[in-house]
């Protein structure tokens, strides 16, 4: 059975940092594009990285890069996002996604990922 998990989601307080993972098991991680979504209350969600298995690149939204960092441990089996310098506007619920069939032109879709873990609450907040 296919199944991603997220977790590392908190409160944290402005500039600080949390790291989330991104669980998989029945499936390899190394043959599947791996994403990370967010969705704030009352907005769409929204993509913000993934490393496609392709090329093994990590690719990034402007509003994360320099900031945020997704690797991989595929000993694991698992997906990393390190979120640094936190702002109130990543307050959010992050999920994972992953798609063995997403070229670089479908990375920002939702659609194009088959499966998705349940999602973790990130609050940041003074």
């Amino acid at each position: 059975q296919v199944q991603l998990q997220a977790s590392g989601g908190g409160l944290v307080q402005p500039g600080g940092s949390l790291r989330l993972s991104c669980a998989a098991s029945g499936f390899t991680l190394t043959r599947s594009t791996v994403g990370w979504f967010r969705q704030a209350p009352g907005k769409e969600r929204e993509w913000i990285s993934c490393m496609k298995h392709s090329d093994n690149r990590p690719y990034y939204t402007d509003s994360v890069k320099g900031r945020f960092t997704i690797s991989r441990d595929t000993a694991k089996n698992t997906v990393y996002l390190q979120m640094n310098s936190l702002e109130p506007e990543d307050t959010a619920v992050y999920y994972c996604a992953s798609g063995s069939r997403i070229i670089t032109s479908t990375i920002r879709m939702a659609r194009a990922y088959d499966y998705w873990g349940q999602g973790t609450q990130v609050t940041v907040s003074s």
